[in-house]
């Protein structure tokens, strides 16, 4: 523990329990269930964000249910774990919302999952399970088996609805005109003036992380990085990184490199192809075409370094799964240069319209007040002058010698979403480019030793729409006991819901298309 970190503790007006962690720049501190809301609300106050919270079942072990809410300390790298147990005759506890509006969709997805109920929550009603799930069925509970298919029931589902005189709902999803995963949106509209929308999600909900339970750490990876298909390598990197953590594994310099290299090719295609989706919101065909050519290309590039298009089963524990050519490598160098040029070629074609920069200034303003209150993270946060950025606060793999730019906008609209990509994105290619030309001699492939018996850590990554989280315990084998993955598309879908009050309904699909989040990451 950091001097900081102990000081901040100390200070603390409610008592708080330090133990032993798992991994470095890790502090796992024990409090009492009636004290997690001021706990949290005393290390909000004192810079700390809100980084994930898990809920555990440990009744296997002997002891009862528990709650673990990991606050990000950026200025000193390091993560305070609160935990505190929570009987499993009496799952209740106060409700952080009230004080940490951040702990909103953590709070309500434990409620479902685990049956462990936030007292006070100002909306208690159903967020992961929708109605058809029966009352009293809580999946991630271990005396349910992943196998057993739930008993399903046809219901009206509950949402929010809106009071007052002239005041309509306008339904949209959960089936869409495009090819894209269910969501649906309930807009209350006085007009066409959007006063409330109600997002519902989790429609496709696999249980990747119930699947997982019991699993060899090698066996996990596979489900894991499925996850989503966009942000494979990011959720890969993420969970080898807490099994290597627990592990206290030392990479290679060749696999530091190299999956900082992979990392910032995810983020690349996907701001590329971002910021194409941004310009077909607008109607602008110029921009969504062009966009989703550079975006082929890049994909192209990743197929030849790899063998596959969205950089699947590269990342593996210790390492890589095996060492990439270098001479594929040396080759891509040019392959990059040529697409940063045309990518430069093509903002300045974008910028230079005047009716879509038009289109996109203003609509779904999001403040940098309400982006800190829900520990929006990524691009999303970004734009609204939140400089938040994993690669700085925690750095990790080859990051701390590229120093990147956090790219920075004020304005929070859609625009200001557009051109922190843009400026990301060209970052991007030239710490692939520098990665490439200085990557060090060696394998990046490796055994893993051990994992200690009933580790815990966390394993994080920031993706290309922010900080990807993932929780990690270990069984007594060397196997998953519980795994809790937070994608920075759980973080920032409460961010949507803010951004389009007070807007338009046909600015909707624009602002929606401007943060892009996955699904995927929140159906796991």
């Amino acid at each position: 523990m950091s001097a900081q970190a102990a000081a901040i503790l100390q200070a603390s007006p409610v008592r708080l329990t330090p133990q032993p962690a798992s991994a470095p720049n890790e502090v796992l501190v024990l409090c009492d269930r009636a004290d997690l809301a001021g706990a949290g609300a005393y290390l909000d106050s004192r810079g700390a964000t809100l980084a994930t919270m898990v809920g555990l079942d440990l009744t296997p072990l002997g002891e009862d249910y528990a709650l673990e809410y990991v606050y990000s300390l950026p200025a000193f790298d390091e993560f305070i774990r609160l935990r505190a147990d929570i009987p499993r005759d009496d799952p209740e506890y106060p409700s952080v919302t009230p004080l940490l509006p951040a702990a909103q969709w953590y709070e309500r997805e434990a409620k479902d999952l685990l049956g462990i109920i936030p007292v006070g929550h100002p909306d208690p009603r159903r967020l992961v399970l929708h109605d058809a799930w029966p009352r009293g069925y809580h999946p991630l509970r271990k005396e349910i088996s992943a196998t057993e298919a739930p008993p399903l029931a046809n219901r009206r589902f509950d949402y929010f609805e809106v009071q007052g005189e002239g005041i309509y709902e306008l339904p949209v999803g959960p089936i869409h005109a495009g090819i894209i995963e269910p969501g649906h949106f309930r807009f209350s509209n006085a007009g066409e003036l959007i006063l409330h929308l109600d997002a519902r999600l989790f429609y496709t909900h696999r249980g990747v992380e119930k699947i997982v339970e019991g699993k060899s750490f090698e066996d996990a990876l596979f489900t894991v990085e499925r996850t989503c298909g966009v942000c494979t390598v990011s959720h890969a990197v993420s969970f080898c990184s807490a099994v290597e953590r627990m592990a206290r594994a030392e990479l290679s310099p060749a696999a530091t490199w190299l999956r900082t290299l992979l990392l910032e090719l995810e983020r690349l295609y996907n701001h590329v192809g971002d910021i194409g989706n941004i310009c077909a919101g607008a109607g602008f065909h110029l921009g969504s075409s062009q966009g989703a050519i550079l975006k082929e290309r890049l994909q192209r590039l990743n197929e030849t370094l790899t063998g596959h298009r969205f950089l699947m089963g590269v990342v593996g524990l210790g390492g890589l799964r095996y060492d990439l050519e270098p001479g594929v490598l040396t080759s891509s160098l040019e392959t990059l240069r040529e697409i940063r040029r045309d990518f430069e070629a093509y903002m300045g074609a974008v910028l230079s319209s005047g009716s879509f920069v038009g289109r996109i200034t203003g609509p779904g303003h999001v403040s940098a007040e309400t982006a800190l209150a829900l520990a929006g993270t990524g691009v999303a946060a970004r734009a609204s002058g939140v400089a938040t950025d994993y690669r700085q606060e925690h750095p990790h793999l080859a990051y701390p010698r590229l120093m990147m730019k956090r790219q920075v906008d004020s304005t929070g609209d859609v625009g200001a979403r557009l051109l922190v990509r843009a400026r990301e994105a060209l970052d991007s290619f030239d710490a692939a480019a520098e990665l490439i030309d200085s990557l060090p001699s060696g394998t990046a492939v490796a055994a893993m030793p051990p994992v200690p018996r009933g580790a815990s850590a966390l394993g994080y990554s920031e993706s290309p729409r922010g900080a990807n989280v993932h929780w990690l315990m270990a069984d007594g084998n060397s196997r998953v006991y519980r795994l809790r993955i937070r994608s920075a598309s759980f973080a920032n879908w409460p961010l949507v819901t803010r951004a389009v009050v007070e807007n338009m309904v046909p600015d909707f699909p624009l602002i929606n298309k401007s943060f892009e989040l996955c699904y995927a990451c929140c159906d796991r």
